[in-house]
């Protein structure tokens, strides 16, 4: 059975990827803050899914989370970097503090790039047991031995002055992703972004006036919110190793925004 790793996969867009891949058949374990997993996992079959209490941006925490993913499946074939936060208090550029940049950058930046390291160590590992001797790593006639997600934003590319902090920590999302992608082709691991528009979550519930507004004024070709299981829908596609030959690439989630139009 195929085995996913998901980072803040108990609320928002990672509950809704948790719980597409556990229909999808995969196991899941998820890494999320909460000392206990909400009520809702209770629905889900107590045998494909593992809850490791932890922040992302404790480096100390990753060992332990994925320690227990292998010794609750076993092995480890996808990795969905989502966990993420906004700052606290959106503010001007010209008054964004410091100890909000960092608190930005160290869960949606630093704390991702280095338990993708681990990760695609394991990933790497994996491989190197099963392969056949003379086999090279990668190879046309199977899939990918592994697939790493990272969910990033459209404010990779799309600015928004009072939240600094988030934008640039998306940007270098995308060039996380093109730099692991570079390096773990040739180790037969697929490395993809998805960038989510506006979705309703509850990062988004305190803005809802505003982005209504915004749709009704013609934000989108799509004139509606994205829901996490959009998001979902979109990792799924990409984990389903149907294209061995893509790696690199990003994929919008946003309903259009990010057409120009005149």
């Amino acid at each position: 059975m195929a085995v996913a790793l998901v980072t803040g996969g108990s609320r928002g867009i990672g509950w809704g990827i948790t719980q597409r891949l556990v229909a999808e058949g995969w196991s899941v374990a998820v890494l999320a803050t909460k000392p206990e997993p909400p009520a809702e996992f209770g629905d889900l079959p107590s045998d494909r899914v593992c809850y490791v209490s932890g922040s992302v941006d404790d480096l100390a925490v990753h060992e332990r989370y994925l320690g227990e993913a292998l010794a609750a499946f076993g092995r480890v074939d996808l990795l969905v970097n989502n966990a993420g936060v906004a700052p606290r208090v959106r503010e001007d550029i010209l008054h964004a503090s410091p100890e909000e940049f960092d608190r930005v950058w160290q869960i949606n930046l630093r704390g991702p790039y280095f338990l993708t390291q681990l990760v695609a160590r394991q990933m790497i590992a994996q491989r190197e047991a099963a392969l056949v001797p003379g086999e090279p790593a990668a190879s046309a006639t199977r899939p990918p031995v592994g697939t790493i997600i990272n969910i990033g934003s459209i404010s990779a590319t799309v600015v928004s002055v009072d939240r600094g902090e988030y934008c640039i920590a998306k940007a270098g999302v995308a060039m996380a992703t093109q730099l692991w992608a570079a390096r773990l082709a040739g180790e037969g691991i697929v490395v993809y972004e998805i960038r989510p528009g506006i979705i309703a979550t509850d990062m988004t519930a305190a803005a809802q006036a505003k982005y209504d507004g915004l749709f009704a004024a013609g934000l989108a070709p799509m004139a509606r919110w994205g829901q996490p299981s959009d998001v979902a829908g979109a990792v799924v596609a990409l984990s389903s190793g149907l294209m061995p030959y893509s790696t690199g690439d990003h994929i919008h989630v946003a309903g259009g925004m990010q057409i120009a139009r005149l």
